[in-house]
């Protein structure tokens, strides 16, 4: 197997985007891409491209050779392929794009994701999102998404010394980090006071502990470690990559306040890596709701069960603590277009090690991790990413 990096990366704006097309998104994210890592797009061998339910937000399927149309790549008859993975699409994209640099099958790859969701009203939005839950078992009865996270977090609240501030905590640090993101769908800071007192979507969560429908593309592009220079004065290596999964239905689970698949797909990784914990810089996670945010940071092994909450409190995974999560705002105020949130997070590490972040650097960072999440944790994509 080869070290692979990645020379470059592109992400659109995200928030509702009336102005511009699904297959556009993705092109101006490639196309940034391609400049930042100073290539032609003949020299692409392949394209993995993330995308959860096109054919349910814009009745469009084929998601893999619309991408390589209209990115001027069906010319060459480049191979492209679409991966679904509800919400851990993106992820997945990356991992098989690094698989087959790592493989030697392709040299340059191009990871990206991709959703437009504004196109339909929301509650169709919230029932195509559904669709990644067990159907027959949640879906039918009724249970979304933040119905099955309050779940989580009731349970979690029950066992565990988690506080409605300290869950709320969670909101207002990712918007802090958001208002430093030129990229992020929200950027504005709130306050405690601001979530506690938002609209009740699924008690215990409010509308300010959910992440929003959003549109967004984000792209990487990968070769061989031994390669990067040619395209780059600042590689980042691939220093693991993971997936894991579990069960669908979250009434199935072993024990529904704690993502298995994370802790397995965590584990891999930091076997794979042969690094520690105390060795991680930054971690994106996917705080699709604030609950979830919690539950990653135990389940990748930063905290025992029941201490994130106070962690989050006292500041310790703030862009001044000791471990910064969710330096682009996360999925809470960064926005959450779930075919290319995966990409995103691959985005902002790699933006952090180049030390290429801007207001919300995290000085002299050197390792970072994402975790991405499909369902309630049935699918978990885990990377560790590092300077060269």
């Amino acid at each position: 197997m080869r070290d692979v990096a990645v020379i470059g990366v592109g992400c659109t704006t995200f928030g509702e985007k009336w102005g511009t097309s699904f297959r556009n998104l993705f092109v101006e994210a490639g196309g940034m891409a391609i400049e930042d890592a100073g290539i032609s797009g003949e020299k692409i061998d392949a394209l993995y491209v993330g995308n959860m339910s096109a054919g349910r937000f814009i009745d469009q399927e084929h998601i893999g050779a619309l991408i390589a149309d209209y990115s001027g790549l069906a010319s060459t008859h480049t191979p492209s392929t679409r991966v679904e993975s509800a919400c851990c699409s993106g992820g997945l994209a990356f991992r098989q794009a690094v698989i087959a640099v790592a493989s030697g099958m392709e040299d340059i790859v191009v990871a990206g994701g991709v959703e437009k969701m504004t196109d339909v009203d929301t509650p169709t939005s919230v029932d195509a999102l559904a669709a990644a839950a067990d159907r027959e078992w949640e879906g039918f009865v009724g249970a979304t998404f933040p119905g099955l996270y309050a779940m989580i977090a009731t349970d979690y609240m029950n066992r565990y010394s988690l506080t409605r501030d300290q869950l709320a905590q969670v909101a207002v640090k990712n918007h802090y980090n958001g208002a430093r993101n030129p990229i992020a769908q929200f950027q504005h800071e709130i306050s405690i006071d601001t979530v506690i007192n938002s609209s009740l979507v699924a008690d215990p969560l409010r509308l300010f502990d959910c992440s929003p429908i959003t549109d967004g593309a984000a792209a990487v592009i990968l070769a061989p470690l031994e390669r990067a220079h040619e395209f780059t004065d600042t590689p980042i290596k691939v220093l693991a990559t993971a997936q894991a999964s579990d069960t669908i239905a979250l009434h199935d689970r072993r024990d529904i306040s704690t993502m298995d698949a994370t802790v397995a797909a965590g584990d891999r990784a930091f076997k794979m890596a042969k690094i520690g914990r105390q060795d991680i810089d930054l971690v994106e996670v996917h705080d699709c709701f604030t609950i979830a945010e919690i539950c990653a940071i135990e389940d990748l092994g930063f905290c025992k069960k029941g201490e994130a909450g106070k962690l989050t409190e006292e500041g310790v995974t703030a862009l001044n603590g000791k471990l910064p999560v969710n330096t682009s705002g996360g999925l809470k105020a960064c926005g959450h277009p779930v075919g290319a949130t995966g990409i995103k997070q691959v985005w902002e590490v790699v933006q952090q090690l180049r030390g290429e972040a801007g207001r919300r650097q995290i000085d002299g960072a050197e390792i970072g991790m994402t975790q991405n999440v499909g369902g309630t944790g049935a699918s978990v994509a885990v990377h560790i990413l590092g300077r060269v």
